[in-house]
């Protein structure tokens, strides 16, 4: 492979993509992945705080056992825009719309995604279906549920809500697959000279997989909706009973995509795992081409598992234990993944920085997350737990454990390429510890008032439940204390944060040869590739200096 003198970044530092172009039309307009990736995260951003204030609703509704905080029609709202905007606004688009979007170019060493006017569309697709959703308040809210099943509510599948939240979510899925055509291409075409496919970060190969499942998988959701929004408009009997439709069948359409939509949500989150493990334990990952090849595997095997989510319905037995069966093996290649992950931290020399506390809470919480969805899994014990507390416990271990800790951890670990600045390190570590905290202590009590028979969705429960109930509240007050900080920490770094250098983690990938915040075009000469995990040559000079290659190029 080539050496660091390749990768280094000649003369007087260039403008950075932060001061090139000025005012607000330079930023709504722009063609750089990097500000797209920035205006992203605000976006999503903004949505995460949104649903969190939907849930902190929720949660302090159920502190008394007949609720009383919302009517039970506002409780059934907020339940269902917390689900919608934490699903389809935060969750899925989260990390690859917008770390993916600012990262996946730096990493392939290019200039830009292959695409840069697709990408801005993908953009604003996404940023009009945000509004969209956010406008079913202004319209009397909607009450079916974030999987706007047909026939939850017959008075809102009627009103103006339900179409608006329809052609939001078909909207935020057109962004998603051009945002997966974008990578996919980015990948195949625009590596820098000399990287192969197994020179890759394996960032980039859980990006890859991810399109894969956008561009495949996303286009039934948006079929489905379309349709849902037709048979609204015309009484045409497609899913509505009421006009001659079968519910179940929009269960599969949509169960089809989403379930696939899990590993557009998770993969990124692998990926992240798999940068900051490696960096912060200074090894080499552990079995680099499995942990790459089993992204691949789940992207496959997750388009085989829908039915799990349809136990109830009605399937067939013999169709129930198929897909019982695959459910359980889909869970090899992420245990691939999670023993590799620990055989790289195995004796390696672990730095405790924030992105790294994160990513140790990941493993704790993904890993219940994933054990208690073997129970889920199969049909001895889901069906017992079917529509218990015991489900939602699970899905947010997995999706907001996994997704939003794994979040964190990117943002802190990229925010000094990103912004030019270091956040204070003892507010990105109290915040990992009081979020780890928190997220327990909400969501375990879940565990237990589900299998004591606590039914979820519900405005109201039996006395016998408020004890959890009132952990899981506390715990969110502690998990919100946590993201406020996180956030603060992050925002308050713009301003007093220590000038960022060029590699302040000691990482080998391309991202952190290029100036932080980086330039315009990236890097001031097209960089070459080499080995992401590769930290031999590299030496800390200062806490000013960052990583330096030995013989005295830049890293």
């Amino acid at each position: 492979m080539h050496s660091g003198g390749d990768l280094t970044v000649p003369g007087a530092p260039q403008e950075s993509y932060l001061k090139h172009g000025r005012g607000l039309r330079s930023w709504l307009f722009t063609l750089d992945h990097k500000r797209i990736g920035i205006m992203y995260l605000v976006l999503i951003v903004v949505s995460l705080i949104l649903g969190g204030v939907f849930a902190m609703v929720l949660r302090f509704h159920l502190w008394n056992p007949s609720g009383g905080l919302v009517s039970n029609d506002t409780y059934n709202k907020m339940f269902t825009l917390h689900g919608a905007v934490m699903i389809f606004l935060f969750v899925i688009p989260g990390i690859p719309s917008a770390l993916g979007n600012f990262i996946v170019p730096l990493q392939v060493g290019a200039k830009d995604v292959a695409f840069p006017r697709v990408n801005l569309l993908s953009f604003w697709l996404f940023a009009a279906g945000a509004v969209l959703f956010i406008a079913t308040l202004v319209v009397g809210g909607l009450d079916t549920g974030w999987t706007i099943y047909p026939p939850y509510s017959l008075e809102s599948s009627r009103g103006l809500g339900i179409l608006l939240a329809l052609t939001g979510v078909f909207l935020a899925g057109f962004s998603s697959i051009l945002t997966g055509v974008n990578f996919i291409a980015t990948i195949h075409r625009m590596r820098a000279p000399g990287m192969g496919w197994f020179d890759l970060p394996l960032f980039l190969w859980a990006l890859y997989a991810t399109g894969i499942i956008q561009i495949f998988a996303t286009p039934v959701l948006g079929i489905t909706v379309a349709l849902g929004f037709l048979e609204r408009l015309f009484h045409l009997g497609i899913f509505m009973p009421e006009y001659g439709g079968d519910p179940v069948l929009f269960q599969h359409f949509f169960w089809f995509y989403s379930h696939p939509a899990v590993y557009i949500m998770i993969l990124p989150a692998m990926g992240i795992v798999s940068e900051v493990v490696s960096v912060f334990s200074r090894k080499p990952i552990f079995g680099y081409r499995f942990i790459a090849r089993s992204s691949i595997a789940i992207a496959v095997i997750g388009f085989l598992v829908w039915g799990h989510h349809m136990f109830v319905s009605g399937q067939s037995k013999w169709v129930n234990v198929i897909f019982s069966f695959l459910t359980l093996l889909v869970a090899i290649p992420s245990a691939i993944k999670t023993f590799n992950w620990l055989a790289t931290m195995y004796k390696g020399a672990i730095v405790l920085k924030t992105p790294m506390l994160y990513v140790l809470s990941f493993f704790g919480i993904f890993g219940v997350g994933g054990l208690t969805g073997l129970f889920l899994g199969a049909l001895a014990t889901d069906i017992p737990l079917h529509d218990t507390y015991f489900v939602v416990a699970h899905f947010h271990f997995v999706m907001v454990g996994g997704v939003l800790i794994a979040f964190l951890a990117g943002l802190h670990y990229w925010w000094p390429k990103m912004t030019g600045r270091m956040y204070d390190e003892r507010l990105g570590r109290a915040s990992a510890i009081l979020i780890f905290l928190g997220f327990n202590l909400t969501f375990i009590p879940q565990f237990f008032a589900g299998l004591a028979g606590m039914p979820r969705r519900y405005a109201t429960y039996a006395v016998e439940h408020q004890a959890l109930n009132r952990f899981s509240t506390a715990g969110a007050v502690v998990l919100t204390l946590g993201l406020v900080i996180a956030l603060w920490g992050l925002v308050a770094s713009l301003r007093r944060g220590a000038r960022a250098p060029a590699n302040p983690w000691g990482a080998a990938s391309l991202e952190w040869s290029a100036a932080s915040p980086p330039a315009h075009d990236n890097f001031a000469i097209a960089p070459r590739g080499r080995k992401p995990y590769d930290f031999t040559g590299l030496r800390r000079v200062s806490d000013e200096a960052g990583w330096v290659h030995a013989e005295g190029e830049g890293a």
